[in-house]
């Protein structure tokens, strides 16, 4: 429970399957932007390379935001 997770794919296609704890409640789904430096994945892109995202990861909050919106009132 309370994991993130990203991946890259390499190919024109990819099918991705998660096992969860629970039922899928998109209400509850929640991202993280995919370049935020305090994380400091390397995805391996090239310079100036970026990759194709969905609405929803391109508008994602950054890992600080992230954590202020899940921290209890």
């Amino acid at each position: 429970p309370g994991l993130a997770h990203g991946f890259r794919v390499l190919s024109d296609r990819a099918d991705v399957m998660y096992k969860t704890t629970d039922a899928w409640a998109p209400e509850f789904e929640r991202s993280i932007r995919w370049d935020d430096q305090q994380l400091q994945i390397d995805w391996g892109l090239e310079k100036g390379e970026l990759p194709l995202l969905s609405e929803k990861d391109a508008a994602a909050p950054s890992f600080a935001e992230f954590l202020a919106e899940s921290a209890p009132a």
